[in-house]
């Protein structure tokens, strides 16, 4: 994403016009519209700066590379290079499950922050789910979370099995 259309969605997220960003942030609202409609390039302490008066931060996130597999049985399958974070809405979110996810009925609706939906429909991504999928429906933390009570074919298991951290244990 462009840094002026990162700009603008801050600014629409937090309902503030342009003028409430100038005003905030010392500058001009001609300065912020240039910004955000790409006239001008702010540096990377303006950018900080304009995105923190919205009530954002700027943040550095690893990239995700995705790698396909294959099951014993020929079946495709995709794994991460590392576990990706969802924002809340997305993790625990409701929806109609995708047609190719959902092939042996009709649409169907899963919950996400049913634990036991949750379960069900990660089996499902992660056996036939594509990267694109992946990014979308699957959290990390909530994966770690479900891993030892997912049904998963061994090939995938063992595929995903290093991106899992192993269990703490808690001294009581």
């Amino acid at each position: 994403m462009n840094p002026g259309a990162l700009l603008e969605r801050a600014r629409r997220a937090a309902g503030m016009t342009t003028q409430d960003v100038a005003d905030r942030a010392g500058t001009s609202r001609p300065t912020v519209s240039s910004y955000e409609h790409g006239h001008k390039s702010p540096s990377l302490r303006t950018a900080q700066r304009l995105l923190e008066v919205a009530g954002h931060a700027l943040d550095v996130t690893p990239l995700v590379h995705y790698a396909e597999h294959t099951t014993r049985r020929g079946r495709p399958f995709t794994v991460p290079d590392r576990l990706a974070r969802l924002p809340l809405e997305a993790a625990l979110g409701r929806f109609d499950v995708p047609l190719h996810l959902e092939w042996s009925g009709g649409r169907r609706h899963v919950d996400l922050a049913d634990r036991h939906q949750r379960a069900r429909f990660y089996e499902t991504v992660l056996r036939e789910g594509t990267e694109a999928d992946l990014r979308e429906h699957v959290d990390g933390a909530l994966l770690v979370d479900l891993w030892d009570d997912l049904a998963l074919p061994a090939d995938i298991r063992a595929a995903w099995a290093p991106l899992i951290p192993p269990r703490a244990t808690v001294a009581g």
